[in-house]
């Protein structure tokens, strides 16, 4: 059986928990929030939203005794509204460090043993403030990083180009904010480098429309939520079936002493395996520019 546990049902967790029942990822599906109206609510919504699917997720009302089994901890908790006003995920700091501090030591005392998967922000900050609560190894703790950025930037390159997505290989990487970059020299369509073919002034272009895609989500309806589900239930559905997946999250660098999100290889141990790009000389001062960016904030917890 395949049981996952979502803390936090607001925007991002109830889509996460829907487009996991809706893909058919999960068997069992235990779900955490502070407000029992809304858990209430969102078991009841989730069962009429799966009575057509042949495959029925047993969901599990909060009882932290249900994480001592559960394969992968999900961890959406926060509150959106303090974002608003802001350009910079610094800004949820305050509030989200205070629920790591809340949850982490019920985590780690009801003897969970799976993956946690962070998707709260900052992100890289709070998944390593996880890691560092719970005391889990560090391969066992990953944020869901900058794969949301990463989709952003081929939605633009493949709406430019006119092109489909699956032809486009590459990453953004660094923090999941505003010092994230575009890895271009990671970057190939249909294996060809996108340098050969684009200028830098095109890249910087299509850069800006992958950063202003969030926004216009964000100004329309307040929050962002399909994007990033997707992104972490393809996170949560590899892990479930081991499939050695490389993704861009969230992990510790030991180089860099934060985490931050890159291609990894994930499993069902979590991170197997770190893989680090060939950066050229102004992408490596960009990462070390959000290196210093994670470890201010780090020191603002």
């Amino acid at each position: 059986m395949k049981k996952v546990a979502i803390i936090g049902l607001g925007h991002v967790g109830s889509t996460t928990a829907y487009t996991l029942i809706s893909k058919n990822i999960v068997d069992e599906l235990v779900l955490f929030d502070p407000k029992e109206n809304i858990i209430e609510a969102e078991l009841n919504d989730l069962m009429d939203g799966q009575m057509e699917q042949n495959h029925q997720v047993r969901l599990i009302v909060p009882d932290l005794a249900e994480l001592a089994d559960t394969d992968v901890i999900i961890f959406s908790a926060g509150d959106i509204t303090i974002f608003e006003g802001n350009s910079d995920r610094f800004a949820e700091l305050n509030l989200t460090k205070t629920l790591v501090e809340e949850w982490a030591p019920k985590i780690k005392k009801s003897g969970f043993k799976g993956i946690l998967l962070n998707i709260t922000n900052p992100c890289d900050v709070i998944t390593q403030y996880l890691q560092e609560l719970t005391g889990f190894p560090r391969e066992r703790v990953l944020g869901t990083g900058t794969s949301l950025d990463t989709g952003r930037m081929k939605h633009a390159v493949s709406k430019d180009l006119n092109i489909h997505p699956a032809s486009i290989d590459g990453y953004v990487i660094g923090e999941h904010g505003e010092t994230q970059f575009v890895a271009w020299s990671s970057v190939k369509i249909d294996g060809v480098p996108i340098t050969d073919t684009l200028a830098a002034e095109k890249l910087a272009s299509l850069e800006q429309t992958a950063r202003n895609g969030g926004w216009i989500t964000f100004r329309g309806k307040g929050y962002t939520s399909y994007g990033i589900a997707v992104q972490a239930a393809r996170i949560v559905a590899a892990i479930l079936a081991d499939d050695s997946l490389v993704v861009p999250v969230s992990h510790y660098h030991p180089a860099d002493n934060c985490y931050v999100g890159s291609p990894a290889k994930i499993s069902s141990q979590g991170l197997i395996e770190s893989l680090p790009l060939s950066l050229s000389d102004t992408e490596q001062g960009k990462w070390q520019q959000t290196i210093q960016k994670i470890h201010l904030m780090h020191k603002a917890i």
